[in-house]
């Protein structure tokens, strides 16, 4: 870009001496303006010449290099070096804006890590990343970047996480806690063992989308594509006929000036600014997401999003924490330390999510000698022998099938019966706590044009029904196996307007058929999952619900910008063909109607890479 600069410079140094001193000879005035013309314009015509021994004509070189040549030979000098001088100034502020465009998604984008510290035998060896192996141990130093996805086994810090989620704030980790490539270590050295090789991690992943996502096109790129195909060769041809057929029909009309006039047009006819704004408006939407944490896999999706107008949710992990906790406790004949602690004892040898929040909840150190028998019933509960007591836990069937005599709870969540010995000794109501920003997702989806709103959901009727209440979602499925999601999808696919799209939001992991099948799959908080690189088309990284909402509105701005600049390029430079076909536009305009347009064009399309989180 320097050396074009440079020749600028040069060629527009001896543009004015031509036309300011304007010697008395004017062999010498011609010598300097074909000089300055051969200086800037010498890239355009060795690409045209080339271009054209490999028979691939009418792109913008040949344009250029025909109109301008051709005004040589009219006499018109100056006119044909204003017009590659400009041409090429335009070229240049084009190049600048598509590599500041560039630059700025790569430096949200620089995560991709040099090296990575593998502790062999107590030494460190500093090797490349794709030599790291699942299980060895890394150190990861204040300052540098994790090169690959792992566990922290030793050390404690904060990491910078923006690149990957767009999440300004550190976030702490210590040991045991999971770490994603692409992070930057702020303070502390921390040890980590490896769990996914270089190919398979976050960063490695997250930087293949980017990469990718320009070759997943939107209609209108395609349309503008193909539009430059057949567009050329017309004005070409326009243009041929332009210059040769009225001079010989009219009577008054000499070459010289419609060949001037054919010139102009040719000049006008580059479609530079279609070509170049269109996919830029669509790869700054991609890099002005990615700012704020969600990325999206191609031009292709951001259209299919702006035309959504149902979103359907799974509730676990998308609208909820998928984080269960103890609300209440309900004891009866005991108190609320002993009936917790006799729930623990019971849930004790159990993974589910919900026993994990009794033992969270009860918080002490659970002596298993005390507990002699434990018998888990799936769909039930549990029955277990502790200090010679019978203790049963378990739900509403699990009681009346042991024919205990218990007090029904009528509050919404899941909510776990206690007897011992037969007899009722209370409930612990445990519930999944809905997400901050989910209630105003919901209120700015529909403020953003969304008609319908759906949530999916596994859970028993009361509890889909209450939070889908809570956050104003419009319609509820509940008690859904994973099948039953993808058939309910299938159904609204087919109730939905031929033109609208319905998007699909889950947490990417046990949702990766209903992404799959939706026309747009987003998968929340996905970072990491393989199900969710895979299965859906876009991933917000973080948990936020409301990144939806910017999606969505980032999706609309930029198809917006598309739209204005298609009308505005194709417009302009109808009128001014009109015009210089009939006479009334010189080459200056049509220079406008070229490079002003195309800047002006490229201009508008960086304002999407202005997105705000």
């Amino acid at each position: 870009m320097k050396i074009k600069g440079i020749t600028i410079i040069i060629s527009f140094v001896l543009y004015l001496i031509a036309i300011i001193a304007k010697f008395d000879n004017e062999w010498i005035n011609n010598t300097i303006f074909i000089i300055s013309y051969i200086i800037v314009g010498f890239e355009i015509l060795r690409k045209a010449i080339r271009n054209i021994t490999r028979k691939k004509f009418f792109d913008e070189n040949f344009l250029m290099t025909i109109a301008t040549i051709g005004a040589f030979g009219i006499g018109e000098f100056p006119e044909a070096v204003a017009v590659m001088l400009f041409y090429q100034v335009g070229e240049l502020f084009q190049s600048y804006a598509v590599d500041k465009s560039r630059k700025s998604i790569a430096s949200l984008m620089d995560i991709r890590p040099e090296f990575a510290n593998i502790e062999k035998n107590g030494k460190i060896e500093k090797v490349a990343p794709e030599e790291v192996k699942i299980g060895d141990i890394i150190v990861v130093k204040p300052g540098e970047k994790i090169p690959l996805d792992g566990n922290v086994i030793d050390g404690k810090t904060t990491l910078d996480t923006k690149a990957l989620t767009g999440e300004s704030l550190p976030r702490l980790v210590e040991k045991n806690d999971e770490v994603l490539s692409g992070s930057i270590n702020l303070n502390g050295a921390i040890k980590i063992k490896v769990a996914k090789e270089y190919a398979e991690s976050t960063v490695s992943k997250i930087l293949d989308l980017v990469e990718n996502a320009s070759s997943k096109k939107s209609k209108s790129e395609n349309f503008i594509t193909k539009f430059a195909q057949y567009y050329t060769p017309a004005v070409v041809i326009i243009a041929v006929i332009l210059a040769i057929l009225p001079p010989l029909i009219i009577k008054e009309a000499t070459f010289a000036e419609w060949l001037y006039r054919a010139l102009s047009f040719l000049v006008v006819s580059c479609p530079c600014a279609l070509v170049i704004s269109i996919p830029l408006s669509f790869f700054s939407g991609i890099g002005g997401a990615s700012k704020i944490g969600i990325l999206i896999k191609g031009s292709n999706y951001i259209e299919q999003l702006s035309k959504t107008k149902i979103v359907v949710f799974d509730k676990t992990g998308t609208l909820t924490e998928g984080i269960f906790e103890v609300q209440k406790i309900v004891p009866i004949g005991i108190t609320q330390e002993e009936l917790l602690a006799i729930t623990a004892y019971a849930e004790s040898y159990s993974n589910h999510p919900i026993s994990i929040s009794i033992k969270e909840a009860y918080n002490e150190e659970i002596n298993e000698k005390l507990i002699t028998q434990i018998e888990e019933i799936p769909g039930y509960g549990v029955i277990a022998e502790i200090e010679d007591k019978n203790v049963i836990v378990g739900n509403e069937k699990l009681m009346k099938e042991k024919r205990i005599n218990f007090i029904k709870c009528n509050d919404v969540g899941t909510i776990l019966y206690v007897a011992v010995n037969n007899k009722y000794v209370g409930h612990i109501l445990i519930s999944d706590r809905i997400k901050e920003d989910a209630i105003k997702t919901i209120k700015d989806l529909k403020k953003n044009n969304i008609k319908k709103t759906v949530m999916l959901t596994g859970d028993r009727k009361d509890v889909g029904e209450s939070v889908a209440e809570t956050l104003g979602i419009d319609k509820v499925y509940t008690e859904l196996l994973p099948n039953n999601k993808v058939e309910k999808v299938e159904e609204l696919l087919k109730e939905k307007k031929e033109k609208a799209k319905l998007a699909f939001v889950g947490d990417g992991i046990n949702d990766a058929p209903v992404l799959a099948l939706a026309d747009v799959g987003i998968a929340m908080g996905g970072l990491g999952s393989d199900a969710a690189i895979e299965a859906s088309d876009i991933v917000i990284m973080t948990d936020e619900p409301s990144k939806i909402v910017n999606a969505i509105q980032i999706s609309k701005r930029t198809m917006n910008i598309v739209k204005e600049n298609i009308v505005f390029a194709i417009s302009i430079k109808v009128l001014v063909l009109i015009l210089s076909a009939i006479g009334i536009a010189s080459m200056w305009e049509a220079v406008f109607a070229d490079v002003g347009v195309s800047v002006i064009a490229i201009i508008n399309a960086l304002r999407v890479l202005r997105t705000k989180k």
